[in-house]
């Protein structure tokens, strides 16, 4: 097969499948390096005659060489897009591409504020009737001791509160409705809340959660608010209402609640969903460790 194979390639991708020269650029960079590879470990090894493992091969030393799993998933497609093309052109007689597997992306730990950093943002006397300051610590402590979704906490009703119960009953995404029991400090806030706002602010919504006109608060008003009072307690960079949810959770398991139990309070259809937050604790037990064991 002719060297010009990745050049014919490489105009099929330019003129008959218009992608960008950026894209063209990136594909052209992964085919070169895949064939330096195999002539490298097999000057007789051609394009015809490549197979799966030599593929594998490659794909390890990518990743020996510090590539992230999403860069050789990129030098992957490059492969087989251009494997494709040379088999339609019968320039090989088979995809050795066909059935390989490129590395999964790591998902990045979710991000969650420090127990202490929460109890000292929560724990600060806060004696005030003003209703932005009751507001702000109410959604804080809503947030991060029900563990509630940005979205889930703006549809509340006060219908939704359960005093006699201490539950809230949370509509959930694709409207899957939830039981949330909560404790007495937040039921003293809830209650210091909407005497404070029911005498100070007009009623236009049944929302729980209303806005200096009455009106059901919006996620952007949310999150700008959280943002703001998170600033009070920690430096990270992100500082949203997710964030307290992450931190609900790894608090939870952090002090001995089982996964199944923060997987329902979180309202989660799937327990693999809530096994990035045991990922997130274990992370925490190994600098812990580190920190504290003499020959860690």
């Amino acid at each position: 097969m002719p060297k010009s194979v990745i050049g014919q390639f490489l105009n099929y991708m330019r003129y008959e499948r218009n992608c960008s020269e950026l894209t063209a650029k990136r594909y052209e960079t992964s085919l070169r390096d895949f064939e330096a590879f195999f002539l490298t470990t097999d000057e007789w090894l051609t394009w015809a005659s490549v197979d799966a493992d030599i593929i594998r091969r490659w794909m390890e030393s990518l990743m020996d060489r510090g590539n992230i799993a999403s860069t050789v998933n990129t030098a992957m497609s490059a492969l087989r897009s251009f494997f494709r093309f040379a088999k339609a052109r019968s320039l090989v007689q088979s995809n050795p591409t066909t059935g390989l597997r490129a590395p999964k992306k790591s998902k990045p730990l979710p991000q969650f504020v420090r127990e202490e950093q929460m109890n000292r943002l929560i724990d600060e006397p806060e004696s005030s009737d003003d209703i932005n300051i009751v507001r702000a610590r109410t959604i804080i402590i809503l947030l991060y001791e029900a563990g509630l979704r940005r979205a889930e906490l703006t549809n509340l009703n006060d219908t939704d509160v359960d005093f006699a119960a201490m539950q809230l009953k949370v509509n959930g995404k694709r409207d899957k409705q939830r039981i949330v029991p909560f404790g007495e400090e937040l039921a003293k806030q809830l209650r210091q809340y909407i005497e404070i706002r029911n005498e100070q602010l007009p009623r236009n919504s049944e929302a729980l959660m209303v806005d200096n006109k009455g009106n059901r608060m919006t996620g952007m008003q949310v999150y700008r608010l959280v943002k703001s009072e998170l600033g009070k307690a920690t430096t990270q960079k992100k500082r949203s209402p997710h964030v307290l949810r992450h931190s609900f959770a790894t608090a939870l398991l952090n002090n001995g609640a089982s996964q199944e139990g923060v997987r329902q309070l979180l309202g989660h259809e799937s327990a693999a969903t809530t096994q990035i937050y045991t990922h997130t604790t274990f992370e925490q037990l190994k600098r812990v460790y580190k920190k504290a064991h003499p020959r860690g």
